[in-house]
């Protein structure tokens, strides 16, 4: 029973990932999930396990690799084959931080620009 729960916390599903790295589809305001199967196709090291030969989950190793492309192709304008380079050679390492820290200042921007809507409408 516990090993369960302990293996629940341990994978998330893609719809979760899509939430965790803020991939938005800014027509619906939803997230979108087919930006990570997008990547999965390009980056080999993208390897979630698939259950029941259809649902994706995600460990958080795969989650820290997601966050680290969304970062070098969002916030650093890179192309696919210039990450695939990075992840390829030994630089990764330090982008951990970065790319950690720039999901958390998309989220922070996200509820600013919420707060300022609210206080918009109660004007």
């Amino acid at each position: 029973m516990n090993s369960m729960k302990k293996n629940e916390n341990a994978y998330k599903t893609i719809g979760e990932v899509a939430k965790i790295l803020n991939l938005k589809n800014d027509k619906k305001g939803t997230f979108s999930t087919h930006t990570i199967r997008f990547w999965e196709k390009e980056f080999k090291q993208i390897k979630p396990i698939i259950l029941n030969g259809r649902r994706r989950y995600f460990d958080n190793k795969t989650i820290d690799l997601l966050k680290k492309i969304k970062f070098l192709l969002k916030d650093k304008g890179m192309t696919i084959n210039g990450v695939k380079k990075i992840l390829e050679s030994k630089q990764t390492l330090s982008l951990d931080e970065t790319a950690n820290l720039s999901i958390k200042t998309s989220k922070l921007r996200n509820k600013i620009l919420n707060i300022s809507k609210l206080i918009k409408t109660l004007k």
